[in-house]
């Protein structure tokens, strides 16, 4: 696939927060939104690829922070949230990306477990859009994207928490659109299907994984990152101004 994007003049210059940033989706978003020109932020807990990105990036010409956090510790998600903020000025683009996917079987279900995959992949959103969204409210507007799964519509069923959990992520962006759609902050969702990470290559593209790819999307190729990430650009930019309340569906029409 292309490295390419569409250039929109309204990024260069924004304040962009992306939760995640370091590798997977999450970096592609980075790398996109810093080839925009915006002042991109991003948390996550892996320091050595989370620096060797901001480096690179900066390098480059980008501007990019870096700031460590557990996003389960939501205290810690603030705090890192003020640095970026500190860094880069108020932040009027949040990317509520970051996620794990760990598959589990329903019947070994703890709540012990349970509790874990709600602070990793849900009650961060909720927590880094509340620290935020004051800024977009003083700047006269700004956009969130949450970043969801199929894996809910396509009922997974060795990710039942997960699904369940991105399932709510749907939810959470409707809910906030409505509530502030007066101050003209607009929230959409994305719903990634079975993209080729690292992660995913190492861990589950398997020859019999690749044969049910092929099977059941539209699109006979693998999906990529960077796929991912230009639909989160063009809700972020104002090319999408009259979006909101919406999920983009990024899955090569996987039916």
């Amino acid at each position: 696939m292309t490295t390419h994007h569409p250039v929109y003049p309204d990024l260069e210059g924004k304040t962009v927060l992306i939760s995640g940033g370091a590798s997977g989706i999450g970096e592609f978003m980075v790398r996109a939104f810093a080839a925009q020109g915006a002042k991109v932020g991003f948390i996550d807990i892996a320091d050595q690829p989370s620096r060797s990105l901001a480096d690179e990036l900066t390098a480059a010409g980008g501007s990019v922070t870096y700031a460590r956090a557990d996003i389960t510790d939501i205290e810690a998600l603030k705090a890192a949230i003020d640095t970026i903020r500190r860094a880069n000025g108020p932040i009027t683009v949040l990317v509520n990306n970051a996620a794990h996917d760990q598959r589990h079987d329903f019947f070994e279900v703890t709540p012990e477990f349970f509790d874990d995959r709600v602070a990793i992949n849900l009650k961060h959103a909720y927590f880094a859009a509340q620290a935020i969204i004051p800024d977009m409210i003083a700047a006269g507007g700004g956009s969130i994207v949450n970043v969801g799964s199929i894996s809910w519509m396509m009922g997974s069923e060795d990710l039942s928490v997960y699904a369940t959990l991105k399932s709510a992520a749907y939810g959470l962006t409707r809910v906030l659109a409505r509530q502030f759609g007066k101050d003209n902050i607009r929230v959409n969702c994305v719903l990634p299907g079975w993209i080729m990470t690292q992660r995913q290559l190492d861990l589950w593209v398997t020859a019999e994984a690749e044969a049910e790819i092929y099977r059941n999307q539209c699109l006979k190729r693998k999906l990529t990152p960077e796929e991912v990430a230009k639909s989160v650009l063009f809700l972020a930019s104002e090319e999408s101004s009259g979006m909101t309340c919406q999920q983009i569906i990024v899955d090569g029409g996987w039916v």
